[in-house]
């Protein structure tokens, strides 16, 4: 059964209901270097207590040389890769996508023009300026990790083992972690209702370009069909953190009419090109020239585990002029009585 079908044909009803929407300039893209921070939880050889929720029993690698000991899943873990909520999050961003891509596939077979979401060099969030789209064929750009798949195999090992992230070990990952993903909710059928409306679908992405046969074969093996280095599959060259080489290159042979991903870098460098205390950088995805495009060419998922968006000290996350104190602990406390005594009985 094709289940992208019933999905296309609402999506095009819903156009009918609101009429083809004139396409407006988007912009797209980039990326940043993969922060980690999650930590487990070692008991040794002490006695293993009852399970508190979001734990597990570690028995080892199964050759008897690990005690067991008490894992805890991180809670950014649960959410992203547990929970309704989770799913629910990442199926709405992608049914907007879908309508998007449909409305902006009508305008191109009617005639009206049709822009790219990716920003030109030399373009700034003040003065934004497009890659030139011409009658290029249209593409949806999507991120790799925790955007098109979920890395479920290498988040359970990093649970178990706690820690910082290991560059190293990512690596290994790439390389043989092709069966131990699952497709983000929502993308097979955003994949396929792309397609279906001649979208062609490119996957940009932060892996290394040395383990491109390998991230091609877990592409296809999670579901997504075959994919062609340098084509509908870019990847980071070393030392290489952002994504707009690789968006412009592609800009070159597509009209790029949407991008997707889990991280600010996701749609362009600016957002990386300084560093910006917290409250700035959150300010920034709600200037006048950036807020209008989410939901109309970016579209961003919920990535709690890692990324850019885990920084910031208490007082620069709670501004101080926010914070607030319980009146309990601030009010007078009672004054005891004497202890009073009667028949000799203390009461």
């Amino acid at each position: 059964m094709n289940r992208a079908a019933p999905l296309l044909a609402l999506a095009a009803g819903a156009l009918l209901i609101e009429g083809c929407v004139a396409a407006l300039p988007v912009a797209a893209g980039a990326a940043i270097a993969r922060q980690r921070f999650m930590q487990g939880d070692h008991d040794g050889d002490a006695p293993l207590p009852k399970p508190p929720p979001g734990t597990l029993t570690y028995l080892g690698p199964g050759d008897g040389t690990a005690a067991a000991r008490m894992v805890t899943v991180p809670p950014a873990m649960q959410y992203l890769y547990g929970s309704g909520e989770a799913a629910a999050a990442s199926l709405q961003a992608y049914r907007a996508l879908d309508t998007y891509m449909i409305a902006r596939a009508s305008d191109r077979s009617i005639g009206h023009e049709v822009k790219s979401v990716v920003l030109a060099p030399g373009a700034t969030f003040e003065e934004p300026k497009f890659a030139d789209c011409g009658e290029k064929p249209l593409a949806v750009v999507f991120d790799v990790d925790e955007t098109a798949v979920l890395n479920l195999g290498f988040e359970a090992d990093q649970a178990k083992r706690g820690g910082e992230y290991d560059q190293q070990r990512w690596l290994r990952w790439e390389q043989t972690g092709q069966a131990q993903v699952a497709p983000v909710p929502g993308v097979l059928d955003a994949v396929a209702i792309a397609r279906q409306a001649g979208v062609t679908v490119i996957f940009n992405s932060n892996r290394s370009v040395d383990n491109a046969a390998a991230t091609a074969a877990m592409l296809k093996q999670a579901g997504f069909g075959d994919v062609a280095y340098g084509d509908t599959l870019w990847l980071a060259s070393a030392g290489e953190h952002g994504k707009d080489r690789r968006r412009w290159a592609i800009s070159q042979q597509y009209c790029v009419i949407a991008q997707v991903g889990d991280q600010l870098g996701d749609f362009t460098d600016l957002f990386n090109a300084t560093t910006p205390d917290v409250a700035d950088r959150r300010a920034s995805v709600s200037a006048k020239n950036v807020e209008w495009l989410w939901g109309l060419g970016w579209f961003l998922l919920p990535n709690p585990v890692y990324g850019s968006a885990l920084k910031g000290s208490f007082n620069e996350v709670f501004p101080n002029h926010k914070q607030w104190t319980d009146p309990a602990d601030t009010a007078p406390k009672p004054v005891p009585t004497p202890a009073s005594t009667t028949n000799g009985s203390v009461h």
